[in-house]
């Protein structure tokens, strides 16, 4: 796949033109938006990808294109598990809801700039050192491993990491929330914002969870083009999808397991790809295994077949549990806890048929 550096200019400058009047919306009206507005923004933004890979399919061929749209859709996602942690922070800093928007912005902002670091050294490390698909796909299967066993752990708070507890140790804070200022003047001293510290942290928290998604794309794709286009397409909708799912990811009981079966099934091609390019001498005599290497129509579909078998058994589980908890005569809040019950035996209902905690089906990665 041969990208001209212009090709590479352009791309990088419409998306930044979409950020720019993105930022430039939110920065002069905070607000919490409508289901309407996300909705729309949303569709757009996946209807951009969409074009997009037809573009790749015309200029470049339909394999091109098959691994552009298997990468957005893992990028996608992966994403969506993240949002939870997203939530988790806007909780523990009690973020008010008209200012999410900004901090979500700036954050997935700083996460594209990352990522494009990633990205680089990835496309470096794979060009000088074939072997590094055997590491990819060892981490990709532990995840995967990690995931389906709930994680390494089941609190539902979210922990700040070592570099925030850095900076706030390092920087004086101010407690009260100034908008969407990032530092103040006070008492003739410089102050930074709690709005600083979300944005730190959804920026660095979307760094750790690259540790699996930037190798599942690699698993995909081994075009760097490819590579940052999906996930800065993926990225861009994510601000929208936030304000959409916050209902719906509570409905996703499955979906850790689900990305664990998506990353085992990558891990595992990785690693046939790895046989398949092998030239360590201490395997095999340094020769090629002769092993199948997994086409991307193959990796698609199994991909499109994985999201579509997790979301169905996801809502069919939630509507089985909501009509035991009818019949039960048990109302829950948006939390999934109990409000009310109808009489004694409801609680004991509740204990022999509870519904699955979020956090314990979305553990924070990384």
């Amino acid at each position: 796949m041969n990208v001209p550096t212009w090709g590479w200019i352009l791309t990088i400058g419409l998306m930044a033109v979409f950020l720019a009047v993105d930022v430039f919306v939110i920065a002069r009206r905070p607000h919490v938006p409508s289901m309407r507005e996300a909705g729309r923004h949303l569709a757009f933004f996946v209807a951009c990808a969409i074009l997009f890979g037809l573009f790749v399919w015309w200029e470049w061929g339909g394999q091109y294109a098959g691994e552009f749209y298997a990468g957005w859709l893992t990028e996608y996602s992966l994403s969506v598990d993240n949002l939870f942690v997203f939530l988790l922070i806007m909780s523990s800093f009690k973020v008010p809801a008209k200012l999410q928007q900004s901090a979500l912005m700036v954050g997935i902002i700083i996460a594209i700039v990352l990522r494009g670091v990633f990205i680089a050294l990835g496309a470096v490390v794979i060009n000088a050192y074939a072997w590094v698909f055997y590491l990819f796909g060892a981490f990709l299967i532990y995840t995967a491993v990690k995931l389906a066993r709930g994680g390494e752990t089941d609190d539902d708070e979210y922990h700040e990491n070592r570099f925030l507890l850095w900076v706030e140790k390092r920087f004086p804070a101010t407690k009260e929330w100034h908008g969407t200022h990032l530092t103040i003047v006070e008492n003739g001293k410089r102050l930074i914002t709690p709005m600083l510290i979300v944005i730190l942290a959804l920026g660095t928290t979307d760094l750790l969870f690259a540790l699996d998604s930037i190798p599942a794309i690699y698993g995909l794709t081994k075009e760097p083009y490819l590579v940052l286009t999906a996930n800065i397409f993926a990225l861009m909708g994510l601000r929208q999808l936030y304000f959409l799912i916050g209902g719906l990811l509570k409905r996703l009981v499955y979906l850790s397991i689900g990305l664990a079966v998506l990353l085992g099934f990558i891990g595992v091609k990785l690693f046939l790809h790895a046989l398949h390019e092998n030239n360590l001498p201490f395997i095999n005599g340094g020769q090629p295994f002769d092993v199948p290497d997994i086409p991307i129509l193959v990796s698609l579909g199994a991909i499109v077949l994985i999201l579509g078998v997790t979301t169905v058994a996801s809502l069919l589980k939630t509507r089985s549990d909501n009509k035991k908890d009818a019949a039960a005569g048990i109302t829950r809040d948006s939390d999934g806890n109990v409000v009310e019950t109808s009489d004694t035996s409801a609680t004991s209902a509740l204990e022999e048929s509870p519904v699955p905690e979020v956090a314990a089906e979305h553990t924070p990665k990384g």
